[in-house]
């Protein structure tokens, strides 16, 4: 019950998604009374007017019960919607929170790979939730899915039979999602949260460098009473947040959809965003096709299906071991870096984040062509290009921000900070007054270390030694593939920016100019006007 926890707001955002996952098990239960899994016609006798008499699912026709003739049903399926949204936006910050400040290190290598197999796990889940209404919306997706697996070569066509029990759309495939969707995923998602929260616990927490923060101690609050008050209290925060949504915000109104026939489609619809890069990969894809031993591959399809997905998965349960084999650190880490202080990191991370939200965005390009009278043929191809241009620029310009502001806690340290005092020198001079930094900003700024390099390789500034226990032999850097290696430690790791020696050189000019101001005589100074030339 003592064992503290460090303080920082970012470490807030994987609470988020902790607390919306206890949300959406609430809720969810709730559901289940009243959902019937079934896509057996039925005839519509409800109290949704416009739709009475009308032939649709089971599951469709409860969906519509639970909306209007459930009491309290439309707020649960609405806070349970909006609970799963932010469950999954709540889990993506909180890996980007882990990625940019370098959490993922060693030791917290497999609680990183936990931490991608949830985001994995969790786009299932929202796939298999958001196709159990059985609407018109919902089975447009489905289309997409089974079209998708039927492009996967040699298995493709028996797989679409295993998932929806025969031709699209069989009659199992509600009753197969429901039972993944509120017993299988969910199991495994508990038991992935419990280990993922079990390894925070025996690892403790990584800590924002700071005033006596180490990695050898933790600086913040016990469990009991302050970490559990404050977290409880941040629990009924979200709660509130996610039922005033519920409330207030209407979404996924599926009796304006109506069911689903495979003969209906309706325009300008979009999935719910954690699906929609992939629906913009589809968008952005030309139409490819190629004949391969006797199979005809339908790249159009299968390359925006399975690339993206995998490349994000795969680039980010393994950028901790890259990273590693490209620095030859295997020390542990327990202090997180600030984002500035591994420019190349944070520039990968963000050129990432501009290739998911180009592809997010060209999901909506049919609406955004109708909203501003844009020429749909326009946006696609501007988006074919941004796809690869946007996170080359992504890139640059991340890493000069970053060069940027560790010159700026440079300068803050040789220098101090703008005091906002002006003051008038002995020769009328005007200057703003500069300050020594707070020991707390201070110790922020001089928690920063020298990204690893492999042993050997300089920087030019006395830098690059690994400092872990795993150093690599020289032996290993040598030939074309050695020397590759090389090359990326030498330019991903290193000093960029040396921090100046610090602000006592600043205070010892300062003693001196207010140790010449006193031995001067009045008269001796230029353009004043009789003032004492002290600061105003």
């Amino acid at each position: 019950m003592r064992k503290i926890f460090p303080d920082h707001w970012s470490f807030l955002l994987g609470e988020i998604a902790l607390y919306t996952f206890v949300i959406l098990l609430l809720t969810g239960t709730f559901l289940t009374f009243f959902f019937k899994p079934s896509m057996q016609e039925v005839t519509y006798t409800g109290s949704y007017a416009p739709l009475k008499g009308v032939m649709m699912s089971e599951a469709y026709s409860s969906t519509l019960d639970i909306s209007f003739d459930v009491r309290g049903g439309l707020l649960m399926r609405q806070i349970h919607h909006w609970a799963a949204l932010l469950f999954i936006g709540g889990l993506m910050i909180h890996m980007l929170r882990v990625f940019f400040t370098g959490a993922y290190r060693k030791p917290r290598e497999l609680n990183w790979l936990i931490g991608v197999a949830l985001l994995l796990i969790t786009l299932i889940e929202g796939l298999t939730g958001y196709s159990l209404p059985d609407d018109l919306l919902s089975g447009a997706g489905l289309r997409i899915t089974a079209g998708i697996a039927q492009m996967i070569p040699i298995v493709g066509t028996w797989m679409t039979f295993l998932i929806f029990g025969g031709e699209f759309p069989g009659s199992d495939i509600i009753a197969r999602f429901y039972s993944l969707h509120i017993l299988l995923i969910p199991a495994l998602l508990l038991a992935l949260i419990t280990g993922h929260l079990f390894l925070m616990w025996v690892q403790k927490h990584t800590q924002m460098p700071g005033k006596g923060r180490t990695n050898m101690n933790v600086v913040g609050s016990p469990l009991w009473p302050a970490f559990m008050i404050k977290s409880g209290a941040y629990f009924m925060f979200t709660f509130a947040t996610v039922a005033l949504l519920g409330g207030l915000a209407q979404i996924n109104p599926i009796w304006l959809f109506g069911p689903y026939s495979p003969a209906n489609i309706s325009a300008g619809t979009q999935p719910d965003f954690y699906m929609g890069f992939l629906d913009g990969a589809l968008r952005l894809m030309p139409g490819w096709e190629v004949d391969f031993a006797g199979y005809t591959l339908t790249l159009s399809v299968l390359i925006p299906a399975l690339g993206p997905i995998l490349l994000i998965t795969l680039g980010l349960a393994l950028y901790p071991f890259m990273e590693q084999w490209v620095t030859g650190d295997r020390s542990e880490h327990h202090v997180a870096d600030r984002p500035r202080n591994n420019p190349h990191r944070t520039s990968i991370g963000m050129a990432a984040v501009v290739f998911y939200g180009v592809l997010w965005l060209s999901a909506a390009n049919d609406v955004i062509a109708a909203h501003f009278h844009l020429s749909m043929n326009e946006l696609i191809y501007v988006g074919r290009v941004l796809i690869f241009l946007g996170p080359f620029l992504a890139y640059v310009i991340t890493y000069r921000i970053c060069l940027g502001l560790q010159r700026r806690d440079a300068q803050v340290l040789a220098h101090g900070v703008e005091a906002g005092v002006i003051k008038r020198l002995p020769d009328g001079e005007y200057i703003e007054v500069h300050a020594p930094p707070t020991p707390d900003l201070e110790d922020r700024i001089r928690g920063k270390a020298p990204v690893p390099m492999l042993p050997g390789l300089g920087d030019g500034h006395g830098n690059g030694h690994g400092d872990g226990d795993g150093e690599v032999p020289p032996e290993e850097l040598r030939g074309r593939f050695g020397r590759l290696r090389a090359r990326m430690s030498r330019a991903y790791g290193g000093e960029k920016v040396p921090l100046e020696e610090s602000h006592e050189e600043y205070r010892e000019q300062e003693e001196e100019e207010h140790a010449v101001m006193a031995t001067r005589p009045a008269g001796g100074r230029k353009g004043g006007t009789g003032g004492s030339g002290g600061p105003h």
